[in-house]
């Protein structure tokens, strides 16, 4: 087999055009930025402007195409046909799927609940907004009409309102914005998802929006929130009503509303019924999150949770154990599950092709210079039909003047096609008029026909005068703005769903509620370590792990609720509570106070006090021989602070403290080898913290108080003498104390 040429092929490329071979197999690099600004930036233009953003009238593009189609299939008045029929014809305008244009449908229908104001009245199966799970049947088994509210959108579409534009293969025309006569732009929710950009319109009542659109027109510095009191979502729910919060909404067109789920509390079966929920979330995720709350441990008040959705409408039913507040646990519900969510809002909204975020004034006031334009059009397209029609009479007044003169042209003409030319010469009138006499039937030309259209001439002539008015006078356009939004108040309007709650009517819930309670035994190190051992732990462990020269100084048996105070040689207090700690083992250090509670730099740790309930005294005793008794109430803060300034005087040095439930027995050693002992009746409790007390040992010369203790029974049998029943005192000598092998100072 003879070897191919391979000349013949190169002479073969070389004669096929150009056309043919330009660029062929080349490989051609390209900076990443001009490929994204060729492929990228268009695909991302279509969806910004085609596809995700709402415009001023209030709908995306996909809405509007099927609304229309539903209007031009006569469903705005007449009986529902099935979906599927609506579908298919859509798709003349909205070149996607049947899938995608049933989908949009079933979000605008009054079946799926999504919309305050639906525009599809519906009758079948079209799912649930706040169900997941609740499917909407197939469009072949579905019927729909337009609701009664669309009258008001495609009102005087006819009359050259808007813009109409080609469809996509150019086989007719649809409307470029529906020239809606409210702002459905703020009456119903919008969510899109664009490139880099997104749009979130929170729903709000139909009344309170017009309201406030037609008191700006009358007042554009009207304070909108007087009018406009929130967002009305088609769920209900309660939504907390933060004035700051809603005035910064309204001004920036961004922002986060709170809303909650509303509930009745059945008594005889010991049941919470939830029967409304925030508009972001849905049954099966409330009921999910709940039981996954149960299944780790983090709620126990709830038996059993189901879902009783019917045709009557959302129910989920929580029963309670026996002895639970429903109330309570809803608040720890609301904090911890979607029966309460936040709605966030981002008003972007395209006006004239660019995306743009707005408060709630700036929407109204480019939806007003909207409707304007929709008005002047239509006034002006009816200006232009009675202007012409005025011609047509104008024409027939001349020719009514004499009949019979009309009627001899009409008959001396030989010829049909002259009859028009021969009357324009005889009267002076146009073609068209000429045209329209020529049509005039024989009956007609009676004496009652003749003055009826004589009358008419003089009301067309007013009626134009009147439109031209209208055209010239901007406050006119705007009174005729402001009747048809009264007139959509009185047919459409309905009361508020969403209601509020405000920041005082939330039931402040008991953290502790949620904090596991456990016997614990608590360890403090004199150089400031702490651990928290559970019994069962620390009966199988050995000895406690110390640092070199460190030494147990506190051991209280207590539970992980108990609140802590650490009080520092900088007069200052930290709080934390033992379930703040981890369980430990007592081969381990444990945590190292100063660095968990972040202490201020050489702050050391002093004494450590234990309380569940902060009831009884703390004793504060100082080198000059003082004392202070401060109520322990005195460090409780309803604010949870951690760290309080001025816990005790610094106005001597401290040199021990002690806490007590009830009056004690105390003994004070001083330097001298002096000892007293006294109860803590004799000291009168102060309110302030930082007090400096009273004098409760007398010191001579440079003696200074050294330490304190609590007189148990033991040393109070042995020591008998050197109590005292008034304070101050000079106390005893000390000798015999040596017997009783003492704790040195600051042991506890």
């Amino acid at each position: 087999m003879a070897r191919k040429s391979n000349k013949p092929q190169k002479e073969n490329i070389r004669n096929m055009p150009d056309a043919f071979i330009e660029n062929a197999g080349i490989v051609v690099q390209e900076k990443i930025t001009e490929t994204l600004e060729k492929n990228y930036m268009p695909y991302a233009m279509s969806v910004i402007v085609s596809r995700a953003l709402p415009e001023i009238d209030g709908f995306k593009p996909s809405h509007r195409k099927l609304l229309y189609t539903m209007y031009k299939q006569g469903l705005l008045n007449g009986k529902r046909t099935k979906s599927a029929n609506v579908v298919g014809e859509t798709m003349k305008l909205n070149p996607h799927g049947d899938g995608a244009i049933y989908e949009t449908m079933v979000r605008l229908s009054r079946g799926n609940e999504t919309l305050l104001h639906p525009f599809v009245d519906s009758k079948g199966n079209f799912g649930k907004a706040y169900s997941r799970d609740m499917a909407y049947a197939a469009s072949r088994y579905t019927e729909v009409k337009l609701d009664p509210i669309c009258n008001e959108l495609f009102r005087d579409i006819d009359k050259n309102t808007v813009d109409f534009v080609p469809n996509y293969d150019n086989s007719t025309t649809e409307p470029t914005l529906l020239p809606a006569a409210f702002p459905t732009v703020l009456v119903n929710a919008n969510v899109g998802i664009a490139v880099s950009m997104a749009s979130s319109v929170c729903p709000f009542n139909l009344a309170e929006v017009c309201e406030t659109c037609i008191a700006l027109i009358n007042n554009p510095e009207h304070d909108i929130i007087s009018t406009l009191k929130g967002p009305d979502f088609p769920g209900g729910g309660f939504m907390l009503y933060d004035e700051a919060e809603l005035k910064e909404i309204y001004r920036t067109g961004r922002g986060s509303i709170k809303l909650r789920s509303k509930y009745n509390y059945d008594k005889s079966a010991n049941c919470i019924e939830v029967t409304q929920i925030p508009y972001s979330t849905t049954i099966e995720a409330i009921i999910e999150k709940i039981i996954e709350l149960i299944k780790t441990g983090k709620i126990k008040e709830i038996s059993y949770i189901r879902d009783e959705t019917d045709l009557s409408g959302l129910k989920i039913a929580i029963d309670l154990k026996r002895g639970i507040d429903p109330d309570k646990l809803m608040q720890k519900l609301y904090r911890m599950t979607p029966l309460q969510d936040s709605y966030s809002c981002n008003f972007n909204i395209l006006i004239g092709g660019m995306p743009r975020v707005m408060g709630v004034r700036e929407i109204l006031g480019e939806w007003t210079a909207f409707r304007e334009e929709c008005i002047r059009r239509r006034v002006y397209f009816d200006l232009n039909k009675k202007k012409d029609k005025l011609h047509l009479l104008r024409g027939l007044e001349k020719i009514l003047l004499d009949i019979d003169k009309a009627i001899k042209i009409v008959r001396e003409t030989k010829e049909e096609s002259e009859v028009v030319s021969n009357l324009m010469i005889g009267f002076g009138i146009d073609e068209i008029q000429a045209e329209y006499v020529a049509e005039i039937k024989l009956r007609h030309l009676n004496h009652e026909y003749i003055v009826n259209r004589l009358n008419e001439i003089e009301l067309l002539e007013t009626e134009i005068k009147k439109m031209e008015d209208i055209l010239s006078d901007k406050k006119k356009i705007r009174k005729i703005i402001i009747t048809e939004l009264k007139d959509v108040i009185k047919k459409y309007s309905q009361p508020r769903r969403t209601m509020f709650y405000y920041k005082n009517d939330i039931i402040k819930e008991d953290v502790e509620d949620e904090i596991p309670d456990y016997p614990v035994n608590l360890f403090l190190s004199k150089s400031g370590y702490f651990k928290k051992i559970t019994p069962q732990s620390l009966r199988m462990s050995g000895e406690q792990k110390l640092k070199e020269g460190d030494s147990i100084t506190a051991h209280i048996e207590a539970t992980n609720r108990t609140e802590l105070l650490f009080f520092t040689d900088k007069c200052q207090v930290y709080k934390s509570r033992v379930s703040d700690f981890e369980d430990t083992k007592a081969s381990l250090l444990g945590d190292y106070v100063p660095a968990k509670l972040a202490f201020d730099d050489e702050e050391l740790l002093v004494s450590m006090i234990s309380t569940a309930d902060y009831e009884g005294f703390i004793l504060f005793f100082f080198e000059n021989g003082k004392a202070a008794k401060v109520p322990l109430k005195s460090y409780e803060t309803k604010t949870k602070r951690k760290k309080l300034a001025n816990a005790y005087s610094g106005k001597s040095k401290l040199c021990g403290i002690i806490y007590i439930r009830e009056d004690s027995d105390v003994l004070l050693k001083s330097t001298a080898g002096k000892v007293l002992i006294f109860n803590t009746a004799l000291i009168s409790p102060k309110a302030t913290r930082d007090t400096i007390g009273v004098q409760v040992m007398t010191l001579r010369g440079k003696n200074l108080l050294e330490g304190a203790e609590i007189a148990d029974e033991r040393i109070m049998n042995g020591l008998k003498k050197y109590i005292v029943k008034n304070v101050p005192a000079a106390g005893m000598g000390g000798k015999d104390l040596i017997e009783f092998n003492q704790l040195s100072l600051n042991e506890e």
